[in-house]
């Protein structure tokens, strides 16, 4: 056999022999940064690499994204595709239902990323006490997000102590942040926005206390440093988010 038909066959033989090995070896686990995004089709990879500190960063980075004009391309047909088998949400959201604050959107986030529990006045309950502990003990869900937004309808309401159906009982959720705030003798209705606002902040942090004090699941999982439990403020009219990690020391509990 002439030389460079040999040289042939061993250069084959060698390429095979390679391939072969490294199908062998073990998928190497890719390390996930600060900041890098996590593609659908290695989602639980990436639910197991982040933090929930990363997790916090990364809806963040999705935020000012989605501010600045410059949200994700994403091709959801592909992602209802890629999730349908099974999902690997990072983070829960519990969020009011009005339509001007769409979490997912928000964030810049896709599908899978996700839970999202929806009430009027981002208040909590049983229900969704018993939703954020399944998505995080079960599902792997590492940060609940509280995010409440301005102009709220809901706290209005309570502010002027509005009475409708069982609205009325949703409403008196919210009514002990109405009292947290401190009176400084100025108009405490729906008519002066600056108050709706900073009732609507301390709902937020108060609800953030609330899941702490109602779920010792909860509670015994930031504890361990498993999840992170934080709330935030979605401004209607800049799409801002701004992010409050603790409740005051002097928030009542609901």
């Amino acid at each position: 056999m002439e030389a460079w038909i040999k040289s042939i066959f061993f250069a084959v033989a060698v390429v095979a022999a390679t391939i072969a090995v490294a199908a062998d070896k073990p998928a190497t686990k890719q390390a996930v940064k600060p900041g890098a995004a996590c593609e659908t089709q290695n989602a639980k990879s990436c639910q197991d690499a982040m933090t929930p500190k990363m997790i916090m960063e990364r809806f963040k980075s999705g935020n000012e994204r989605f501010t600045s004009g410059k949200s994700t391309q994403r091709n959801y047909i592909q992602q209802v595709k890629a999730t349908a088998a099974g999902q690997f949400p990072l983070a829960s959201v519990v969020s009011c239902i009005d339509s001007r604050a769409p979490a997912e959107i928000v964030f810049d986030q896709g599908i899978g990323d996700l839970f999202n529990a929806r009430v009027a006045g981002n208040i909590v309950n049983e229900d969704i006490l018993g939703s954020l502990e399944f998505a995080s003990r079960i599902e792997g869900a590492k940060l609940i997000i509280v995010l409440g937004h301005t102009s709220c309808g809901a706290i209005k309401g309570a502010c002027d102590d509005a009475k409708l159906g069982n609205l009325t009982a949703l409403l008196s959720k919210i009514k002990p942040a109405v009292a947290a705030v401190p009176n400084d003798g100025k108009d405490r209705s729906s008519k002066n926005d600056a108050f709706v606002n900073m009732v609507a902040e301390r709902n937020v942090r108060m609800t953030v206390q609330a899941i702490r004090d109602k779920s010792p699941v909860l509670k015994e999982m930031e504890q361990k440093g498993e999840i992170m439990i934080v709330g935030a403020m979605y401004d209607i009219k800049t799409g801002k988010v701004a992010w409050y990690s603790e409740a005051p020391a002097a928030a009542k509990k609901i």
